[in-house]
Order: C-alpha cells, then structure tokens, then sequence
C-alpha cells in the first residue's frame, strides 16, 4: 500500500522505530505553514528556530533515503492548512493509508482526528516515542485522589524508572533538595563562555517576512545560537554536564542583570522540538554525576532531572487530563489587560525590564524569570489569563501549549483554582530582591508600599490579597499572610488600595 506519514514540526525525533527502514512505498510530508505561525503572535527565533530544525530533519531523513515531501511557508503547493495539504497530497500521490504521530497539542490532535474520520482511506496514529509516560498515565497514577501533587507523582516516576535509587530508597537520604536551589549568584562563581552554533538562518528568516508573517522580537540571522540539529542538541547537552550541572542546582532560581543563562542548559527547544530526548538526557546527566561524583553534589543533579523527570511529564499529564476546559479556567476572574510593556520591554521597573528584554531579544527567559517576575506581576496585576497564555504560547522558543498552558494558567496564574499549584506564586519585591540584583538599580525601592517611589510589586500584592479574600483566605499556605495584612492599622490598607489603584489606572508610565 502507497503509505503518506506526516511529521508534525515538534515532533523531530530521528531515533523513531519509522526510521528504521526505509520503504518507497512510504512517504514522509513536512510543512511550514501559516496555520502554525499565525494563532498566536510568535518570537521570531522561534519560528525560523522550528523551520530550520524542521528543514534540517528533512534532509537527514532524504540522506538515509526516506522519500520526503516538504512545504516551505512560501511554496506554491501550500494551501497554509494542515488538513488541506495533506488531503492535496492523499489526491496527488494516490495515498492508500495515511499515518501520523499522536500531536502533543489538543488542537492538532483534534484536528487531525476530525479530519481521518471524513477520509475514505484507513488512518492510523503512533506513539512519539519520546516521553516517559503515555497520555493517560498521570490520570490514571492520580485516579480517585483529590489532590494532584507533583511530588507524589515524581516520587513514583523515580521508583518506576529507578533513578537516584537505591534499595528503594532515595539516593542522598532525600527526595527533593529543592531548599538546597534557591542560592542568590554574586558573580563569586564563575561562568564559562556559553555556547553558541551560529547558524546562519538568514534565508529562513528572508521566507518569513516574504509571507508576511506577522512576529514579534529580535534575531541576528546570521549568528543563530539555538540548536537546529540533532548533532548540535547533543553538543547543548553534553556543554551542559561538562561546564553547568556543577552549579545548576545552586543557582536554577538566580537571577542577574549581566547574565541571561547563568547555569541553565538551555536544552528545552531541542528537546521540545524532540530533536533529543528526555530520556537521553537524564541518561547523560547520571553519567556524568557517575564519573564525577566527588566533584558534583546530588543536590545539582536531582534539582535539574526534577525538572524533566518530574515537571515536564506531570505538565504533560495534566495537560491531557484536564483539557479543552482548562483552556478556559479563570478562578480569580481577572479581566485586566496585559500592560503594553510586556511587548517592549519599556518599564522603570528593573525586574520586569530585565525579563522582558532577555525574553523580546533571544526568546528566552528561565522558569524563575516567567513565574516570579513576569507571571507574578501579571497576576498581582489581575490580568486576564487569555492574554497572558498568549503572551508566554508566542514569545518563547520552547513554548508548545502542552508544556505553556498547565505552567501559565495554572502555576503561575492560579486560574485552575489550585489543580496544579497549592497557592498562589505571588510575592512583593522581596522574593525578587532575594534572589537577584534586580532592585539594586532600580527607579523603584523595594522596602515602601505605598510613597510614589514605592516598589509597584509591593502595593499590588497587598491589594492582591484584599481583592482576592472570598478565594484565598481558606487556603492553608495563605493564612500566614493574611494575617500580616489583618494586623495592619486601616491607614495604611487605605494607602495601599490608593497606590494600587493608581498603578493599575497608570500601569504603562510605571
């Protein structure tokens, strides 16, 4: 039977058991299309990022002789649409049987499975073969429980795969050192020179303003730093082990107004587009803790694999289990707009300045950053969820919405009610000041509330909490600060929701 096979541009996994053999009665379909570039407002690093790893793959599969048809955004053939070319390619190649990958996003799955049921030929879908679990897994390890804590899951994820085990138990005496990774970086511990592969991606980026793709951000196309290979994703990894797991864990929480990356691997575009997998990785981190063991602390190790063992697959996991409807989850009933500086960085606010930039510049911005700065003061801003999943789905080059949504509606804007995060991830300007120099150069200080040169996070948060009493005041782990906030004199909660009031009217001169 004439087989066609689409391959989806995050699903670039090269070690897939379809590879392992060729056929020249398969065909293998990739497009670039403008139905992907254009439901949000994307980084431009990450658009041409995926087309380039995209074009990359194509080649690889057409050097192992696979037959390959690929749509380039301006090709003349290319209807825009998923559905549409591959029902042009099913007519055009005679296609007796169409296969396709389980699409990690609810939207591509349902569109893919709405179209093979109107298709007269048999369709069949396959595993990625990238992920630890399987869709259900996570639905079914959290059946009849009321709570769906990440830490009971990534207990048992590390018993499942027996990783940092030993005898059942964990290695170190410890299951999370998480209290060990929250050190402030001082410029004391050094920074080797990051890599960069300098991929000249300029004629990508020349297809992309000639389709008129609407983007938003910055790229030097001729120096294109992210990884766009299969060899250059292994390079990012094994960069990584060799020169940052030493440190991740220390500083994965740090942040620094002269470094972008300090210890972070950089890995998630390569690993999101499946260029590497997650399991290789954590494979290549144990070996590398193996053979220094003396030199590397298990409290580096566990902090990074926590983040792909357990983070990544539970976002995933919650993702399938709580789907379409989540999508639409507003808890708190925030309604406000998203200020207009997310979009050009232009605040006094240094914190925000500094993250938006890092994010608008190289599409990037690490966990910290996203929760803590930028999702923190949309919260406390009281901004729709819809325009922050917007925000966070276009301007980072690793963000699908398996992986964006559960993080950014549910962990860092609480808008699921506490499905994923026990309380909100809100803080005044000490959590900030805490854990980076941000304050120290800022328009604003971080020890006022309410005087006009106040830090905007503080009155916000405070106000945050007045606001949001008929939703959060039961909550455990935020009867602390309600009681701070009810011990202070009616003065000053007066002031408070004043300055509040002012920054949300002024958001944009702030």
């Amino acid at each position: 039977m004439k087989k066609l096979r689409l391959i989806l541009g995050d699903q670039l996994n090269s070690k897939h058991s379809w590879f392992s053999k060729t056929d020249k009665n398969t065909i293998y379909c990739i497009f670039e299309m403008r139905q992907e570039t254009d439901y949000v407002t994307h980084h431009i690093q990450k658009i041409v990022g995926f087309f380039a790893a995209m074009r990359n793959f194509a080649n690889e599969l057409e050097k192992e002789n696979h037959q390959v048809i690929y749509f380039t955004i301006n090709d003349t053939k290319n209807t825009q649409s998923l559905t549409d070319n591959l029902l042009l390619l099913i007519k055009e190649q005679q296609i007796e049987e169409l296969e396709y990958l389980a699409p990690d996003e609810y939207r591509l799955d349902k569109q893919l499975n709405d179209f093979a049921n109107t298709l007269s030929i048999p369709t069949h879908v396959y595993s990625t073969e990238h992920f630890y679990t399987e869709r259900e897994e996570l639905a079914n390890f959290f059946k009849g429980k009321k709570q769906f804590l990440m830490e009971n899951f990534y207990r048992n994820m590390r018993k499942k795969h027996q990783i940092l085990m030993v005898n059942e138990q964990p290695e170190g005496g410890k299951w999370n050192y998480d209290a060990s990774n929250r050190k402030k970086w001082k410029g004391d511990v050094l920074i080797p020179t990051e890599i960069n592969f300098d991929n000249d991606v300029s004629d990508i980026l020349d297809d992309v303003k000639k389709a008129g793709v609407k983007y938003i951000g910055k790229i030097n196309a001729k120096y294109f730093e992210y990884p766009i290979s299969r060899k250059q994703s292994v390079a990012q990894l094994h960069y990584f082990c060799k020169h940052l797991l030493i440190h991740f864990g220390d500083y994965q929480d740090a942040m620094h107004t002269d470094k972008i990356y300090l210890f972070h691997s950089r890995i998630s575009f390569a690993m999101n587009t499946k260029m590497i997998s997650p399991k290789e990785i954590v494979a290549y981190v144990l070996e590398t803790y193996r053979q220094r063991e003396s030199e590397i602390d298990i409290s580096q190790v566990e902090g990074f694999i926590r983040q792909i063992l357990g983070w990544r697959e539970y976002m995933r996991g919650m993702y399938w289990h709580l789907m379409p409807t989540y999508k639409k989850e507003n808890f708190l009933s925030n309604t406000n707009k998203l200020p207009d500086f997310f979009w050009t960085g232009n605040t006094k606010m240094n914190c925000l300045k500094n993250a938006i930039h890092n994010s608008l510049d190289n599409g990037y911005a690490h966990h910290i950053q996203r929760l803590m700065v930028t999702g923190n003061f949309a919260l406390l801003a009281q901004v729709n969820p819809d325009e922050i999943d917007a925000w966070y789905l276009g301007i980072y080059v690793d963000a699908l919405e398996w992986v964006q949504l559960p993080n950014t509606r549910g962990m860092s804007q609480f808008a699921d009610g506490g499905k994923i995060a026990t309380k909100p991830y809100v803080s005044s300007g000490s959590y900030i000041s805490k854990m980076s120099n941000y304050c120290d150069s800022c328009a604003y200080k971080k020890a006022k509330k309410f005087e006009e040169d106040a830090c905007p996070f503080n009155a916000l948060y405070w106000n945050f909490l007045e606001e949001k009493q008929a939703q959060l005041s039961s909550n455990f782990r935020m009867k602390m600060m309600y009681s701070v906030l009810h011990k202070m004199s009616s003065t000053d909660r007066i002031k408070i929701k004043e300055k509040a009031a002012h920054i949300l009217e002024n958001i944009d001169a702030y």
